[in-house]
């Protein structure tokens, strides 16, 4: 199994980062806005629509706000096809003001891996700009 570790500093408090990723019922409006055009909600379940209509079904895991620590799973759509895919995302202080978000993404097959990096790269540089555009907007 590959484990892809990607941290990215954000100019806004652990706080305003953590309340937009734990709000997981929108990360349409708040985390990927135009990158993620709907998302629903059943359960534990989140259901994430692409601009082509595309649908992730993920399962949330886990929201510790005392870490906060999100687990979540994907389980069925994801881009590239994998046979396992399991993340996390934690926010960390980074003491002046502004956060750490990490992330990790473990999946299989290992051979993913370079893939899953470069839509963490990109992903984590939207996520940045929404939450920073929203805390300094």
């Amino acid at each position: 199994m590959a484990s892809v570790r990607h941290e990215i500093v954000i100019a806004a408090s652990p706080e305003q980062i953590w309340d937009v990723l734990r709000d997981v019922g929108a990360v349409h409006e708040r985390l990927l806005p135009g990158r993620v055009t709907g998302t629903r909600i059943e359960g534990d379940q989140r259901f994430l629509t692409f601009p082509d209509g595309h649908v992730v079904r993920e399962l949330v895991i886990g929201i510790d706000d005392e870490a906060r620590r999100l687990a979540y799973c994907v389980v069925e759509g994801a881009r590239p096809p994998v046979e396992f895919h399991h993340a996390t995302f934690e926010v960390r202080s980074e003491g002046d003001g502004s956060g750490r978000l990490i992330w990790i993404t473990d999946v299989l097959p290992h051979t993913r891996a370079a893939d899953i990096r470069i839509r963490m790269e990109r992903g984590a540089t939207e996520m940045k700009q929404a939450i920073e555009a929203a805390a300094h907007g």
